[in-house]
């Protein structure tokens, strides 16, 4: 399966859980609001969550978005490319976390200078899950 079969359903449907790891092996999974973004599916997180230490160390993860019903999936394994503060220019960041935002909510916020100043205060990265291997059902 390709990217561009599932990406229909992902730009429908924004629940997801995302799946990291520990420094121990062990899974961490965390709720998130996704959306398709850059050719993965990405989310937004504040730079003092498990989820994103987890990322920095090692960036493998999964991604599973489903229906609001639960009916139907779709899971996206691939490495996560982090755009974050320390390592992403400032104006290429502010850009990226509007966009994911838009991807995400599938919506304009209704202000963005306040928005921007939000994602600034929490440390927020854009998190963007590559493909490298997607399955799912009813999708």
């Amino acid at each position: 399966m390709v990217f561009e079969d599932v990406l229909p359903f992902l730009e429908t449907n924004h629940r997801a859980v995302v799946t990291t790891f520990r420094r121990s092996g062990a899974a961490q999974m965390s709720i998130v609001t996704c959306g398709p973004y850059d050719g993965g599916v990405a989310f937004t997180v504040t730079g003092d969550r498990a989820k994103l230490a987890n990322l920095r160390r090692d960036p493998r993860c999964a991604i599973l978005v489903a229906r609001p019903d639960w009916s139907g999936y779709v899971v996206v394994e691939g490495v996560a490319d982090i755009r974050w503060s320390d390592r992403t220019d400032p104006e290429e960041l502010r850009i990226a976390l509007r966009e994911v935002y838009r991807a995400a909510s599938g919506h304009e916020h209704p202000d963005w200078d306040d928005y921007d100043r939000a994602m600034v205060k929490d440390r927020r990265a854009a998190i963007i899950v590559r493909p490298q291997h997607i399955y799912g059902v009813r999708f």
